[in-house]
């Protein structure tokens, strides 16, 4: 009991070097800290709790076998995020491939998916403050394609440099500057016919 109160009290720095030295369970802690963000990261790219789930436990795998290629050049949370984000979009890519043909009925008949709750809440009183807002902007991003749905997470909720997003994507940094661009101005526009007048 002890020691799992002084491992829960150690910086994520900390636990890394102690799970790269063989340590499973300050692996464990940061897994325990981390998989909201990162199965979250996953359902905002998938819009699929499954396939959510399925990609964020695999990137927890290929963290724990790669883990001694972290050299802490950014946070844990980060290198884990990035992670998670390259699994999601070597699915898409997959999903892409098999059903090219079928994307955009895809994007139209996966309106139901964002009223499902996720499997874990980080902090069920803000979800039920901000459940009405998360909807909306849950619902919005259902209806982007996911070219411009990863692009757009990938920049403001990464913060990731033009550069970085076009060597992730594989593809032109004018490419992403015009899938951003398209991507907000959809999303803008989503949000607004879904706002409701305010009472005065």
């Amino acid at each position: 009991m002890k020691t799992e109160r002084a491992s829960s009290a150690l910086a994520d720095d900390a636990l890394v070097r102690a799970a790269q030295a063989g340590d499973l369970q300050a692996f464990e802690e940061l897994v325990a800290r981390h998989r909201d963000k990162i199965y979250a990261r996953a359902y905002s790219m998938m819009r699929n709790e499954e396939d959510a789930m399925d990609l964020s436990q695999e990137a927890w795998i290929k963290g724990w076998q790669r883990l001694n290629q972290f050299q802490g050049d950014s946070s844990f949370a980060t290198w884990m995020t990035r992670i998670v984000i390259n699994l999601c979009l070597d699915a898409i890519r997959r999903q892409k491939r098999q059903r090219a043909e079928s994307i955009e009925e895809m994007d139209e008949d996966s309106g139901g998916v964002e009223r499902h709750m996720p499997v874990v809440t980080v902090n069920p009183t803000e979800r039920l403050e901000r459940a009405e807002l998360r909807a909306r902007i849950d619902e919005a991003m259902d209806k982007l394609s996911p070219a411009h749905r990863t692009v757009l997470i990938l920049h403001e909720f990464e913060n990731m440099e033009y550069k970085l997003i076009a060597q992730t994507m594989r593809c032109s940094i004018g490419t992403v500057m015009s899938r951003l661009f398209y991507a907000r101005r959809k999303l803008a526009a989503l949000l607004a016919d879904l706002k409701p007048a305010k009472p005065s």
